[in-house]
Order: structure tokens, then sequence, then C-alpha cells
């Protein structure tokens, strides 16, 4: 609302004070309307044309896309997403991350009992049953992947039908209980499967691929997880939403998983060298291509106008707003991504490496 609010407003020659109308928008927060001479100092097209937003600032910060704060570029133009990554401690419940806490041990159970565990499981079942449809593991790696993909695209198209009918925390719930055994028996499969087929090349013996691997690997979970930026959120302990990011890596993408997902397949692709990589490469890009065209669908969908700004912007491909001169990077870019959910990611991606030993054991004990 606040953003439709403030895109209707008329497009002047002059920085106008705000109107009362304007004023009560924002009295139900404690923030001060600060007119900032740096601002004030240049033309109003230099703010924020496309939106034609007022020149205000408050405290600071400008409303994002659903109502919250977010920070202003480094010219003083406004920015109508959300501020990617922000985490302020003073606003964490310790009883909120209780909860989180309890959650995921009770989904880990679940998931577990109902789909990991061979003797109450249907992970195995499910396999093995898609195995029945072909004897190349290529073919099983694709058809995994289609069906993941099928079932995670097409709940999330219908997100925001379906959040109105049983409401954003129950339909988060459905969505995580469905998707979730679907990709752990598609990342298990991939790990027990992932030398068969045809080798097509061996660059392993290679120390200079070895570390190139390594890095494109840890560079593409920096792209891969911007939806870890709120975990409360994915658990639904507070209340999911559809956010529209605007800052830290969505000024070098708008679209970081897909990139990310992208550098993983071709990283692990040159490392194994044989044809189940390839195709499980090949499916994993194809869904997330599609999940370009899907996401910003769905997202000019909910925000309109504002996606618009974000979109011209913004680029799907890696630099290339930044490059032509549509983003313009704000000073000390880099505490940007100085947060903590960045910093998890950093830890997480580390731990993974070194956990790969143990993701295999555990793979290859289920005999999927």
């Amino acid at each position: 609302m606040a953003t439709s609010a403030l895109l209707s407003n008329p497009f002047t020659s002059f920085p106008l004070p705000p109107s009362k109308a304007q004023f009560r928008m924002y009295q139900s927060k404690p923030i001060s309307i600060a007119f900032h001479s740096k601002i004030l100092a240049k033309p109003i097209n230099r703010i924020c044309p496309e939106t034609r937003r007022f020149p205000i600032a408050l405290s600071g910060t400008s409303v994002g896309a659903e109502g919250k704060n977010s920070s202003a570029d480094a010219d003083g133009a406004a920015v109508v997403g959300e501020d990617s990554a922000l985490f302020n401690l003073r606003e964490q419940k310790l009883s909120s991350w209780i909860y989180f806490g309890g959650i995921l041990g009770l989904v880990l159970f679940v998931l577990d009992v109902v789909w990991i565990d061979p003797s109450t499981g249907y992970g195995k079942p499910f396999i093995d049953a898609i195995e029945t449809l072909s004897d190349s593991p290529e073919v099983v790696m694709l058809i995994l992947i289609a069906i993941f993909a099928t079932v995670h695209s097409g709940l999330a198209s219908l997100r925001d039908m379906g959040e109105k009918l049983i409401g954003e925390r129950a339909y988060r719930v459905i969505f995580a209980g469905v998707s979730l055994p679907l990709a752990v028996s598609t990342v298990v499969y991939f790990i027990n499967h992932r030398y068969d087929g045809v080798q097509l090349w061996q660059l392993q013996t290679n120390p200079l691929v070895h570390h190139l691997v390594w890095l494109s690997s840890f560079v593409s979970f920096i792209f891969l997880y911007p939806s870890t930026f709120n975990l409360l959120e994915v658990a639904a302990v507070d209340k999911p939403k559809m956010h529209l990011w605007e800052t830290g890596i969505m000024r070098i993408t708008r679209h970081p998983q897909m990139v990310g997902q992208v550098i993983w397949c071709i990283a692990h692709t040159v490392w194994i060298g044989n044809s189940v990589a390839a195709a499980a490469s090949l499916g994993l890009i194809a869904h997330h291509l599609f999940g370009v065209w899907n996401g910003d669908r769905r997202l000019a969908l909910r925000y309109g106008k504002a996606f618009e700004v974000v979109k011209s912007r913004t680029s799907v491909i890696p630099f290339a707003a930044i490059l032509d001169g549509r983003q313009q990077l704000p000073e000390n870019y880099y505490k940007e991504f100085l947060r903590l959910p960045y910093l998890a990611i950093t830890a997480l991606t580390l731990g993974a490496y070194f956990a790969h030993p143990i993701m295999q054991t555990a793979s290859l004990g289920l005999h999927w």
C-alpha cells in the first residue's frame, strides 16, 4: 500500500512538502520526515523519475514494497524494493527462534519417518517406481527433476490463490511438506548415481581444476540462497511473504538463484565429467530458466509498477544493468553483504564442503 501511494504522487518540477494525507500515512510509525540538503540540491529527475516518488527521506530510508523501511541509493534515489539480508538483532525474539528450532526438529523427524527411514518411509518405493520407467540413470535423473520442478513451480504459481484460501502459514507448510521429500530424493539419487553413465572426460587429476571447481561452487551458494534472508518466514514462524528484494546480490542479478544454479551445475559437470552429471545439469538449468520467467510474472502480478521499476534497473544476466548504467552501486556497496544472513551462508557453504563425505555415506546407506 505504501508503494502504491508513493507511486501515485504527481510529478513536479520542484520538491514539495508532504500533504496532510501523505503525512498521516506515516503517523503510525515513529519516524521523522527529513529533507536532506543533498537530495534537495539535485534536480527532481535525479531522485527516481520512473517511480514519480515524492522526494522525501524517512529518517534516511524509503518505504519498501512490503511497507517496510528500506535504504536509499547513494545518489538519494528511493529504493522501491526491500533491503535484502537486513538483520536487526534488537528486533529478534528468543521465543521465535526457540519455536523455529522446535519446528525444524519436528520437520526433520517427520521427514525421516515418512520418507527416509527404509522401514517406514516412502522414499525408496518412490525411487523404485521411477526406475521402472527406464534403465537409464540419465532418464531417471531427468524424470526426478521434472517431477520436483513441476510440483515446486506449480505450487509457487498457485501461491496467491492458496494463501487466500487457507492462509500464508498453512500454505507454506503444504509447499514445504510436498517439495522437501522430492528434493531429498533427487539429491540422494544424484549423489548415489553421479558416477554412472558414460564418462565424457576426466579432469579430476588436475589440481587447478579442483581449485576452480571449489571456488565456483562456493560462489554459487552466495547466489543460490537469497530465500534464507528470513529463516523465520521459511519455517512459517513469521508470516511468509513474497518479497521484492532490491539490494545486495539483487543489484548484480535479479535472479541470483538461477545464476547460482548455473554456476553449480557447470562446476560439478566439469568435475564429474559424465552423462549423468550432464543430464542433471540440463534439467536443473532448464527448471531455473523457467523460474526466471515465472518469478518475474508473479512479482509483476503482486507488485505492479513497483516491480517494473526494480526490473528496469536490474538484470537477469549478472552485472548487465551495472555495466549499461541502469544500476548505480551505492558507496560502500560491500557493506550490503556484511550482514548475518550472508555470513551464515558463507559458514554453511564451508561446512557443506567439509561434510561431503558424511552426505555421501548417508546417501549410500539409503540404497536409492
